[in-house]
């Protein structure tokens, strides 16, 4: 057995864990990928738009396209008679130009003719006849969307370190981007341990429990764009672990959920402690202060505790923004209940909101792993405070 791994930091707070585990991690690198898979992943430079958006000053609605002046007067009681000269729809746009006391037909997205400004909808025209129509009200400037009105060619739109979103997917199909850099995702080894854990779908027997956090935590990592390597299930026992840790091979870090506190059947912590190294055990965090980052040959190991509430709540506060490398979201509301503090930890309470307020969930226990589906924040009360009706608190959505 080697000398363990000393000194080790104790109680750190939850932006140390952060950076802590961010220290162990691999630079992230990057690679090329086609649009089409963009979905959840990172960018990791900057795109510019290769194209103007429009790229012509074009219609907003269906109607016709004419000169404001010559409809200003334009009502239901005296509408104003314009003559047709042509139409313009996206893909063939009106190839002349439009005179006083003309119009075009025109279509949502095609471009404006030369000599108008101004359109009016297709609900407020009476054709009169094939070659005229009656305008009820005013055509109306508002109505026309100019070139690069939304973005410019050469404009910079989407910066590294952006999450593609769908909408953005849209975006940058947009600029005109076929392919996209972005971050190499990371590779995370999964492991869950425990006697007294099993799969589900299998009988329990006294004192066992399914195993949540395995199903959860690879859930949420596939969600922050992480490749899982599911190394599935050990028992408590140092040669169990050491087993299976070794079919980690290839993977950026491990996370482990389960063996990590202070009792006698923890091994992941000793097993750490005495033939690893450590960073740290222990967050002054409420759920979930047991956690431990460290490593094994090499390799970085963030234990999470055991305990499903516990271990999802450090995931998402701790572990998530390290691996996206995107901060934590947060916002400030008013609370409609009080949120009672700690005087040497950082409180992570579940929460509802409600009418633009939030409300204590109110089973705060470590073991209702159903808070975390029925509430939808995460209140957040530093250390040593607390927070009363009315005032206002930081809280992370879930």
């Amino acid at each position: 057995m080697t000398a363990p791994f000393q000194p080790y930091s104790m109680h750190v707070g939850v932006q140390e864990a952060r950076d802590m585990l961010a220290t162990l991690l691999p630079a992230p690198g990057a690679e090329t990928i086609p649009l089409a898979a963009a979905r959840g992943r990172m960018l990791a430079a900057d795109l510019q738009a290769r194209v103007s958006h429009p790229s012509a000053t074009e219609s907003a609605l269906d109607g016709v396209a004419a000169r404001e002046v010559d409809t200003v007067n334009a009502s239901a009681t005296s509408p104003v008679r314009l003559r047709v000269v042509g139409e313009s729809r996206a893909g063939v746009p009106f190839s002349g130009a439009v005179g006083p006391g003309e119009c075009v037909r025109i279509y949502t997205g095609a471009p404006l003719p030369a000599g108008v400004d101004a359109i009016c909808p297709v609900e407020q025209l009476t054709d009169e006849g094939p070659d005229h129509v009656l305008l009820a009200r005013p055509a109306s400037p508002a109505d026309v969307r100019h070139e690069g009105g939304d973005f410019r060619a050469g404009e910079t739109i989407l910066t590294a370190g952006t999450l593609l979103t769908p909408p953005r997917v849209a975006l940058a199909a947009a600029l005109g981007h076929a392919e996209v850099p972005v971050r190499r995702r990371l590779r995370v080894a999964l492991l869950s341990t425990g006697d007294e854990v099993i799969e589900p779908g299998h009988p329990l027997g006294p004192g066992q429990v399914y195993d949540s956090n395995r199903y959860g935590l690879q859930a949420m990592l596939e969600e922050c764009g992480c490749d899982v390597l599911a190394l599935g299930h050990a028992p408590d026992s140092p040669e169990a672990l050491q087993e299976a840790i070794a079919q980690a091979g290839g993977a950026d870090v491990l996370l482990t959920s389960g063996g990590v506190s202070m009792g006698r059947y923890d091994f992941m912590r000793d097993l750490l402690i005495e033939r690893g190294r450590v960073a740290f055990w222990k967050v002054r965090m409420r759920p979930g202060g047991p956690a431990l980052l460290g490593g094994w040959q090499g390799l970085p190991v963030f234990g999470l505790p055991g305990n499903p509430v516990s271990s999802l709540v450090v995931f998402h506060v701790i572990v998530r923004p390290v691996l996206t490398g995107q901060p934590v979201g947060t916002l400030r509301l008013r609370a409609g209940t009080p949120f009672r503090g700690l005087p040497d930890k950082t409180a992570f309470w579940r929460g509802v909101l409600r009418g633009g307020e939030v409300w204590d969930y109110g089973k705060q226990g470590s073991g209702v792993l159903r808070s975390l589906s029925e509430a939808n924040a995460l209140v957040v009360v530093p250390e040593g405070g607390a927070v009363q009706v009315g005032e206002d608190v930081e809280v992370i959505l879930l």
